[in-house]
């Protein structure tokens, strides 16, 4: 009989809890099985294996990066939207380390990650930018606040600069890329 209080959103749940308090590669059956007071073959009732397990961090850190990023931008729109989804991206990733890596995780079923591209093409809209260019400034968005958190989260910024000021900076340097992204060399649509 299942443990009383188990469940697989429990389960999934407390992995979350560890990839982001230990480092996703950390997470393991064992640590989830200790975390819950339970035996590693317990947790077979509610989900199928590691990767199964990985595949609903993934989904749960997606959604929770789509839900900051929509609330985020929501009712604005141009270098008001940009700079929020930017703050939101970043804060994300730094208060859920584990579940925002996961999140990166290419793989399948995962709505939250078709929602967080959604919510970036809306960004995108607002400065004209839609069909195969969105998805260029969309991976171009995406490889800055990516690259930038992921070496915030794994101390990789060591110069005695304010890393927000840093931040900052980038999030600038994004509003005018995205300004004149019609006008970008090589472009054979560029006027």
């Amino acid at each position: 009989m299942p443990r009383a209080g188990l469940s697989p959103a429990v389960v999934a749940g407390t992995a979350a809890d560890l990839a982001d308090e230990h480092g996703w590669d950390a997470l393991t059956l064992a640590a989830v099985a200790v975390r819950l007071g339970v035996k590693v073959p317990s947790l077979y009732k509610h989900v199928a294996s590691l990767e199964a397990l990985r595949h609903a961090v993934a989904v749960e850190g997606a959604e929770g990066l789509a839900d900051a990023l929509t609330t985020a931008t929501v009712g604005v729109s141009g270098a008001d939207a940009l700079a929020r989804l930017c703050a939101a991206y970043r804060a994300y990733a730094l208060e859920h380390p584990g579940r925002y890596a996961a999140a990166q995780r290419p793989g399948r079923d995962n709505p939250g990650a078709d929602r967080t591209l959604t919510v970036v093409y809306a960004v995108l809209s607002g400065y004209g930018i839609a069909g195969e260019d969105a998805v260029d400034a969309a991976r171009a968005v995406r490889a800055a606040l990516h690259g930038f958190t992921a070496l915030e989260t794994t101390g990789g910024f060591g110069l005695p600069r304010d890393v927000d000021r840093s931040f900052d900076a980038l999030a600038a340097g994004l509003a005018l890329m995205l300004e004149h992204w019609s006008r970008r060399p090589g472009d054979d649509t560029a006027g």
